[in-house]
């Protein structure tokens, strides 16, 4: 553990579920873990066995939270489970899938699920309608206004190459997505197993991330907005060239000020934890350091190109130059919005900024 780990409590210990496998978190609340082919190697999914009520009746199953992303590895995993009568499930279907945002670890596999269970989807309107988007690659949303984005700000063109290998990213892992869903919004609690799980929508990471918290078994499902070793990506994107979403995010880390300190976290990345208001103040101050560390930097004009060896000083690969990209612009343009920098047009057509 690095240190900031060290004042996070994980009850669990070092325990992670096996594959095909899973761990009871609360009763009738599972915990299953689907490998990912990046640096960030897994995805944490959860089970919460339920009653849901549809044309039909009653049906009792279980409800998912997150799919892992559509891969034959993937959904070997998921039928592994399901056909594993010591697995946990007790042979109950699954009755209704959620996915917390539309990225491809999320929502990869819901289409094939839901397909598969003939289960609905449940996400919010703004994760729904950018998992549409992206999975259909329209104009904007697809992979090939990466590179002219970036470029922009500073990203050489020897980069094309490794960046373009990332046009199909998405659609690889999302090939589909269900063409109707439920929609879910704050303020509105979701009832699962005969409880409420109220929702919290979160911004910065992505358009509308659905936390889940029930206060009665005092766990916050928390999918990517309070991680517990890994500081959650904000990036500035092609569809949304001048957004701002490191405010996004800080302002979304406040709503969960009003929840107790001993809830039991459930990241989609990392092991449970507790210890919310604690993460939540190593977030503020790792964003904090981060703004600081640019802020001395662009006493000379500076692009997001040139913030990323100062943000992230380890080699890079396509997929995390991508990311990094994004952070180190959202950054920049938090400094921007704040008046702390301006930003200028070069003759070259880059984007560069420095401190007013």
């Amino acid at each position: 553990m690095n240190p900031l780990e060290l004042q996070l409590d994980y009850p669990l210990g070092e325990h992670v579920p096996e594959l095909g496998q899973t761990t009871e978190i609360a009763p009738g609340v599972l915990w299953v873990r689907m490998g990912l082919p990046f640096a960030l190697n897994h995805i944490n999914l959860w089970l919460i066995e339920d009653v849901y009520e549809n044309e039909h009746g009653s049906v009792r199953g279980w409800t998912l939270v997150d799919c892992g992303i559509s891969s034959d590895a993937t959904r070997a995993a998921w039928e592994s489970l399901f056909g594993n009568p010591d697995a946990g499930l007790r042979g109950l279907p699954v009755v209704r899938v959620i996915a917390t945002h539309c990225h491809p670890d999320h929502v990869g596999l819901a289409d094939w699920l839901c397909s598969r269970w003939q289960a609905p989807l449940w996400m919010t309107a703004g994760e729904y309608a950018f998992a549409r988007m992206m999975s259909a690659s329209l104009p904007g949303a697809d992979g090939s206004a990466m590179f002219p984005h970036f470029k922009k700000h500073g990203m050489v063109t020897d980069m094309q190459e490794k960046i373009q290998e990332r046009k199909s990213y998405y659609t690889t892992l999302v090939p589909s997505v269900p063409t109707a869903y439920h929609r879910m919004q704050e303020g509105r609690p979701v009832r699962i197993g005969g409880r409420d799980w109220q929702v919290i929508t979160g911004f910065g990471h992505s358009p509308e991330h659905a936390s889940l918290y029930c206060a009665d078994l005092g766990l916050l499902i928390a999918g990517d907005m309070v991680l517990p070793r890994i500081s959650t990506n904000v990036s500035v994107f092609a569809i949304e060239p001048e957004a701002n979403p490191v405010q996004q995010y800080l302002d979304s880390l406040a709503k969960y000020a009003s929840l107790p300190e001993d809830v039991l976290i459930l990241p989609s990345h990392g092991k449970p934890f507790r210890g919310l208001h604690t993460r939540i103040q190593q977030l503020n101050d790792h964003h904090r350091d981060r703004l600081a560390e640019v802020v001395d930097v662009c006493v000379t004009l500076q692009s997001a190109a040139d913030i990323v060896p100062v943000m992230f000083r380890r080699p890079l690969d396509a997929h995390q130059i991508t990311f990094a990209m994004g952070e180190a612009l959202a950054h920049l343009h938090k400094l921007w919005f704040d008046g702390v920098l301006r930003r200028e047009l070069g003759a070259d057509g880059i984007l560069r900024f420095i401190r007013v």
